[in-house]
C-alpha cells in the first residue's frame, strides 16, 4: 500500500516526509483533495494521487519522480499516466538535456471534462442501448399485466438513453468551443 493511501485514511496531519517520499503538507493536502474528487467519479485512487501531485507541482515530473514521491509501483503510475493523458488531464513537456518523458497537469477543467466524457461517458452510453434491448426482450416474454408495467419502464429507459446519446455530444461541442 502506498504511503499516501495509508496517510489519507487518517484525518490527522501527514506522518512526515520519511514515510511518503518527502511530500510537503501542501502536496499531501492537494493529493487528498483529488482523491476525494476522484471518488465522486469512480476513478482509482492512484489516478488521483498522480494527478494531485502533478497539479500542485511547480515543475514537470518523470514517472520515476512520481513513483519515488508517492511510494507507488511503476505499473500503477504508468496506468495513471496513460489514463490521464488520454483524458486530456496532463501533457508531456520537453525538458532540455533530459531524454525522459516529463509530465505536467493540464489545469483547464474544460479539457478534463471533455476527456472524461469521451473516454468514460460515451462508451457507457453506447453500451446501454444493448442492455436496454436485452431488457426489452426479457420483458416481452413476461405474462400480461407485469409485461405492460415493465414495458413502460423499459420504454422510459429507452427514452432516457436516446436523450443522453443526443445531449452528450452537444455538451462536448459546447465545451470545445
Amino acid at each position: 500500500m502506498s504511503a499516501i493511501r495509508a496517510q489519507s485514511r487518517s484525518t490527522k496531519e501527514p506522518k512526515g516526509a520519511a514515510t511518503n517520499g518527502g511530500l510537503s503538507a501542501l502536496e499531501a493536502e492537494a493529493i487528498g483533495l483529488f482523491i476525494q474528487l476522484g471518488r465522486m467519479v469512480g476513478q482509482p485512487r492512484s489516478f488521483a494521487e498522480v494527478y494531485g501531485l502533478l497539479f500542485i507541482s511547480t515543475r514537470p515530473m518523470t514517472i520515476e519522480d512520481l513513483v519515488e514521491r508517492l511510494g507507488t509501483s511503476r505499473a500503477a503510475a504508468d496506468r495513471a499516466l496513460r489514463f490521464l493523458r488520454k483524458a486530456g488531464a496532463l501533457r508531456i513537456v520537453y525538458v532540455p538535456r533530459d531524454r525522459r518523458m516529463h509530465f505536467e497537469a493540464v489545469a483547464e477543467l474544460r479539457h478534463m471534462v471533455i476527456g472524461f466524457v469521451r473516454d468514460q461517458i460515451l462508451p457507457q452510453l453506447a453500451n446501454t442501448e444493448h442492455r436496454i434491448d436485452r431488457l426489452a426482450q426479457v420483458v416481452e416474454k413476461m405474462p400480461g399485466e407485469r409485461r405492460a408495467k415493465l414495458g413502460d419502464r423499459v420504454a422510459m429507459l429507452e427514452s432516457w438513453s436516446k436523450k443522453s446519446r443526443d445531449l452528450v455530444p452537444i455538451v462536448v461541442k459546447m465545451l470545445e468551443s
